[in-house]
């Protein structure tokens, strides 16, 4: 409760001074947060690794799997009633098309924005031919590979002195990590001043000033109803107590509301879920890192009504059909998402591109996306709360 309070006030004192409108003091608030988000990325990459390798090679892959069964299961359940969330507001409110000329004037904003990469590539660039690659661009699917196929090999290692030495430097490395992300949770604090100020700066400015009315409305009521009924159904299907349950993750959600990156906010919500909420360190060192890189409800959501407002707006009929077949799309598409900022938007940039749909629209959404990736991410990190409890629950 404590720190929850002192994170709210930090908030607060952060919106205020955003709203000065002080240049230098705006620069000040943007490098601080610029060096707790990179400071995040660089503890989130070793965490993924570690959390999997060390729970394989000290669990074994037949308990894990069992894990990991459970953990796909919730998954695909939370994102698939993410995106029908979405489909059902997208049909009810009924965005009408953008003024033809609003989508020609962005025309170069999102085109420029991102890079032309076909689902093959994709699907190539996961397999890694390199082991110093994936560490160094951050690819959290690729690092996953290694980390399972290392954590499996050492799980199968007969017992030795050479495999116990290995596992407890693992183990070792890990508690090292863990230190220094506590030491940067006891200062992060300063860190919500000034990401609190980045935003109210950006919003004083007038970033959300130009909205695009219901697709908006659209968008983040998908993310309010998911959040505070649909994620808490799942948890009162189990037996969960989902105002408790919240509480306990705050810090984590409120994390990841202002770093838009569920890969940055991995250690605090690690961190939280096994000393505040209370789920099995095995538990949740296997499935949270796991959740961040599949567990993408928001994005889910955000990917399918961007998708059918830029296919609508490009002369698309939407039938039931086209929306179902969307809802599949997004759902799959989301899962491996990159869980970093704008990670969404450049997905669903690249999907329309490939079916030749007005990728200009994407322009007129950039000025408002960052408040769309905040609330977005808050609700991916909420999910993997979610999912992490109800899988600690039923094993």
């Amino acid at each position: 409760m404590k720190t929850t309070v002192i994170w709210i006030g930090a908030l607060v004192i952060g919106a205020i001074l955003g709203l000065l409108g002080l240049g230098w003091l705006d620069e000040v608030m943007n490098f601080v947060a610029t060096v707790y988000t990179r400071l995040f990325q660089l503890l989130a990459v070793p965490t993924i690794v570690l959390a999997v390798i060390t729970t394989f090679a000290t669990f074994g892959s037949k308990g894990s799997g069992r894990i990991f069964g459970h953990t796909l299961t919730y998954t695909l359940l939370t994102t698939i009633a993410a995106a029908a969330v979405g489909a059902i507001l997208y049909v009810l409110i009924a965005p009408s098309n953008l003024p033809a000329g609003t989508a020609l004037e962005c025309c170069g904003a999102a085109a420029a924005q991102g890079p032309d990469v076909t689902y093959s590539d994709h699907l190539l660039s996961i397999i890694p031919n390199n082991i110093v690659k994936p560490f160094l661009e951050g690819n959290v699917l690729s690092l996953l590979l290694l980390a399972f196929a290392i954590g499996i090999g050492l799980s199968k290692l007969p017992e030795s002195e050479n495999k116990a030495v290995v596992v407890k430097g693992l183990l070792g490395l890990q508690e090292l990590l863990f230190l220094l992300i506590r030491g940067l949770i006891w200062t992060l604090p300063l860190g919500i001043v000034a990401f609190s100020a980045q935003l109210s700066a950006q919003v004083s400015a007038g970033v959300v000033a130009d909205s695009i009315g219901k697709y908006v409305l659209v968008v983040l009521g998908g993310n309010v109803i998911q959040f505070f009924v649909v994620l808490p159904l799942f948890l009162l299907s189990r037996g969960l107590n989902p105002v408790h349950v919240l509480g306990r993750m705050m810090p984590a959600v409120l994390m990841a509301l202002f770093t838009k990156s569920s890969a940055a906010t991995l250690p605090v919500t690690m961190d939280t879920a096994e000393n505040r909420l209370g789920v099995k360190k095995n538990i949740a060192r296997f499935v949270l890192p796991i959740c961040t890189t599949i567990n993408m409800n928001g994005c889910a959501a955000f990917i399918l009504v961007t998708s059918l407002f830029v296919m609508q707006n490009g002369g698309t009929p939407l039938t039931i059909s086209t929306i179902l077949l969307w809802i599949l799309i997004s759902v799959i598409s989301a899962v491996g998402n990159a869980g970093v900022p704008m990670g969404c938007y450049f997905l669903t940039l690249s999907l329309m591109s490939g079916i030749g749909a007005p990728v200009a629209i994407l322009g007129v959404i950039l000025p408002i996306y960052t408040i769309i990736d905040m609330v977005e991410t808050a609700e991916n990190v909420w999910s993997d709360s979610c999912v992490t409890a109800i899988v600690d629950h039923d094993l």
